[in-house]
């Protein structure tokens, strides 16, 4: 998402300086206190401290901008007229939107999010405590991956399998190949473990997309996937799953 969003920055907002970057809450609180920014773009789930706590503790420090799939949260931050949003994935017409608005505000105080961040935080405690999130799926819906000098939105539905080569993690559809940087461990804590098996630590795969599992002539298992020619082994530790099969 951060990759996304600086390409989609520099496109519509060349003269923006993006001073830091951050992979967790805590690191963009800190950010913040170093860099002293006009402005942040927060997404409200990240590790550690989410958006949200991040964005308490930054307080009135510079001007936030909200990364979200939820529509119910973005709706209700922007009708507030604290802060503006984002929805994923971030498109150049709405950043426009958004960069227009930002450049408005910059040179004014920023808002008090306090009263609002509270309304957003019952409804993030709400969501994770039933395990269906308002307005999206607690699983990963798209991958945002690079090809060649392009980031591409897939929806994970039209993943065939993932698989490791060297620094990055292939993503394989159909129609082509795309490479992200998110490791397979990470892949499997995101991916809704009903729709994508990890077959081998390497490897994880679309269960609608097997066609067929057969042992070549050392006895080990491999999984055919269709729409493609390529056989993915199973390791000894995940043999169990096809058990049925």
């Amino acid at each position: 998402m951060r990759e996304q969003l600086r390409v989609r920055l520099a496109e519509v907002w060349p003269d923006l300086e993006i001073v830091a970057e951050a992979k967790n809450g805590q690191e963009a609180i800190d950010a913040v206190h170093t860099h002293r920014p006009d402005l942040v773009f927060l997404d409200i789930r990240m590790p550690e401290k989410n958006g949200l706590e991040a964005a308490r503790e930054i307080g009135e420090a510079c001007h936030v901008v909200f990364i979200t799939a939820y529509n119910e949260y973005a709706v209700e931050a922007f009708e507030s007229g604290a802060v503006d949003y984002v929805l994923k994935p971030a498109e150049r017409e709405r950043l426009e939107l958004t960069v227009a608005r930002l450049k408005k505000r910059l040179g004014t105080k920023p808002s008090d999010l306090g009263a609002l961040l509270e309304k957003l935080a019952t409804k993030l405690d709400r969501a994770e405590g039933t395990g269906a999130p308002a307005g999206a799926s607690r699983f990963l819906q798209w991958i945002q991956a690079s090809m060649g000098q392009q980031i591409r939105m897939i929806p994970v539905t039209d993943v065939l399998f993932f698989t490791s080569d060297e620094k990055y993690t292939r993503v394989q559809t159909e129609g082509y190949e795309a490479l992200i940087r998110k490791p397979i461990k990470e892949l499997v804590d995101e991916l809704d473990p009903e729709m994508f098996w990890q077959i081998h630590r390497a490897t994880i795969v679309n269960v609608k997309a097997i066609v067929g599992v057969s042992r070549d002539f050392r006895g080990r298992q491999l999984v055919q996937v269709k729409g493609h020619t390529s056989k993915l082994e199973v390791s000894r530790n995940y043999t169990h799953l096809f058990k049925q099969m």
